[in-house]
C-alpha cells in the first residue's frame, strides 16, 4: 500500500498558500486492507476511507468511464493494478493532477508545475468533457486564483460541451454550490466572466447573461453596460467581505432591466419590481437558501428607493422599514443598506466608496430611532387595542422626523 497527498493541498503548498485539507489516493490496496487497518468507509460511488487519527479522505486509486449523461454518469473501476498515473489522468486540470508521495517526491505526469509556473488553468486529458460540473469548478477557480487564465483549448472544449448540452444535466443543487463558493472568492465576477466567455452562462443563469449589451442610463457610468456595473458591484461586495447572501443579493439586483423593451432605452423606469420577481424566480430555481432568497428580492425591489434616502419623507421610511421587517429583523434590514451601498460603488469612475454611500447614516439612524418606540407603552396607553398599529406607525414616523431637527 503507497498512500500519496494528491489535488488542491499539493496545488497551493506549491503556490505558497495555506493548506487546509489533504486528500490523498492509495495505490495498490483493497477496501479489505484499508478496514483492517482502521480506516472508515465513507464513500458511496467509490471506495473512500477516513484516517482513524486524522480523518483526514484516502481514496483507492480509480479509473472513471462515462456512461450516461451530467456529473454523476460514470462508471468506476478502483483496484490494486491501478496506478497512480491513471488515477491523475482522470482529474480536471494539470495543476490540481500533482501528487506528492511520503517522502516529498513529487509525481506530476500531465504537466502540472508547469502550468502552475505560467498561471494558466489546462485540462488535463479529452475527459474533461465527460463531466460539466468541472465547468463550474474552473469558473470557481478563476474566482479564486487571480492571476491564472483559461487556455484557449480548455475554454473551447468548454464551450463544445455546453453546445453539446451537458449543462443542461447539471441538478440545481450542484450548480447553487458551485456558484456560492465562487461568489464567496477574492474575485467573482472572473467566475460569471469564465461561464459567459464559455456560453454556460446563458444556460445557468439566462436572466444575468441578458444584462451584457444592454447601456446604463446616463446619469450613471454609460460607458458600460449593465452586466458590467453588476460585476463591479459583486466584487465591491467581495471586498468589503460582504456574506454570502449579500454577494447574492449583489449579482441578482437589476435583472429585471432585461426586461426592459429596447424603445425605453438606456432608461429602466421602474424595472424594480420585474427585478424583484427575476430574483426569487432564480433563486428558487437554483434552491438559494432562504436567506439569500429573501434577500436578494428584497435589494432588487428596494434599492432605486434606499438610494434616495435624503429626499423621502419620513412617513415613507418608515412604510419602507415596516415593508422590510426591519423592527423584527433589523440585521437583514443592515444587509440590505449593505447590498445598496455596493451597487452605488459599481457605478464606474468617480463613484463613493461603498463604505461612504451617503444614504447609508441616515437609514442606519432611521432604523434605531424607529426600533427605539416604546411600543409596549404605546399599547399601553392606547384604550381601543385596534389603534395600537396605527398609533406606532404614527410614534415611528414621529421619531424620524425629529432626527432632522436633532443638531448632532
Amino acid at each position: 500500500m503507497q498512500a500519496y497527498v494528491v489535488g488542491g493541498a499539493v496545488r497551493d503548498a506549491l503556490l505558497g498558500l495555506p493548506v487546509k485539507d489533504r486528500d490523498w489516493v492509495v495505490v495498490g490496496s483493497t477496501p479489505e486492507e484499508m478496514l483492517a487497518r482502521g480506516f472508515r468507509p465513507v464513500g458511496r460511488d467509490f471506495p473512500v476511507f477516513l484516517h482513524p487519527h486524522t480523518n483526514e479522505e484516502y481514496a483507492l486509486a480509480r479509473t472513471e468511464r462515462k456512461s450516461g449523461h451530467g456529473y454523476t454518469g460514470f462508471v468506476c473501476h478502483a483496484s490494486p493494478e491501478v496506478t497512480l498515473e491513471e488515477d491523475l489522468l482522470r482529474r480536471d486540470l494539470t495543476i490540481n493532477a500533482i501528487a506528492r508521495a511520503e517522502d516529498g517526491r513529487l509525481i506530476d505526469p500531465c504537466g502540472g508545475r508547469r502550468d502552475l509556473a505560467a498561471r494558466v488553468f489546462r485540462h488535463v486529458s479529452p475527459a474533461f468533457a465527460e463531466d460539466p460540473l468541472r465547468i463550474l469548478r474552473v469558473a470557481r477557480f478563476s474566482a479564486r486564483f487571480t492571476d491564472f487564465e483559461l487556455a484557449p483549448e480548455t475554454l473551447e472544449l468548454m464551450r463544445a460541451m455546453v453546445v453539446a448540452g451537458e449543462v443542461d444535466h447539471l441538478v440545481a443543487e450542484r450548480v447553487w454550490q458551485e456558484l456560492a463558493r465562487g461568489l464567496m472568492e477574492a474575485r467573482p465576477s472572473r467566475m460569471i466572466r469564465v461561464l459567459r466567455a464559455c456560453g454556460a452562462l446563458a444556460r445557468l443563469l439566462p436572466e444575468l447573461d441578458r444584462l451584457f449589451g444592454i447601456p446604463q442610463p446616463e446619469k450613471y457610468h454609460p460607458e458600460i453596460d449593465t452586466g458590467e456595473h453588476v460585476l463591479m458591484v459583486l466584487d465591491h461586495a467581495a471586498a468589503a467581505d460582504e456574506p454570502l447572501a449579500v454577494r447574492w443579493a449583489c449579482l441578482l439586483h437589476d435583472l429585471g432591466k432585461g426586461d426592459t423593451p429596447a424603445h425605453l432605452l438606456p432608461h429602466h423606469y421602474g424595472h424594480e419590481a420585474a427585478s424583484a420577481r427575476r430574483a426569487r424566480e432564480v433563486s428558487e430555481r437554483l434552491k438559494a437558501p432562504a436567506d439569500c432568497r429573501d434577500l436578494a428580492e428584497m435589494v432588487a425591489r428596494e434599492h432605486g428607493i434606499l438610494a434616495r434616502a435624503h429626499e423621502l419623507r419620513a412617513e415613507t421610511m418608515v412604510k419602507l422599514i415596516e415593508r422590510c421587517d426591519g423592527l423584527r429583523r433589523p440585521q437583514r434590514f443592515l444587509l440590505m443598506l449593505q447590498a445598496a451601498a455596493c451597487d452605488h460603488a459599481g457605478r464606474g469612475s468617480g463613484a463613493e466608496n461603498a463604505s461612504e454611500w451617503r444614504p447609508l447614516s441616515r437609514w442606519q439612524a432611521a432604523l434605531q430611532a424607529v426600533r427605539a418606540v416604546d411600543a409596549g407603552r404605546i399599547a399601553t396607553e392606547c384604550s381601543d387595542k385596534s389603534l395600537i398599529p396605527q398609533a406606532l406607525h404614527t410614534a415611528r414616523v414621529a421619531a424620524v422626523k425629529a432626527l432632522d431637527k436633532d443638531p448632532a
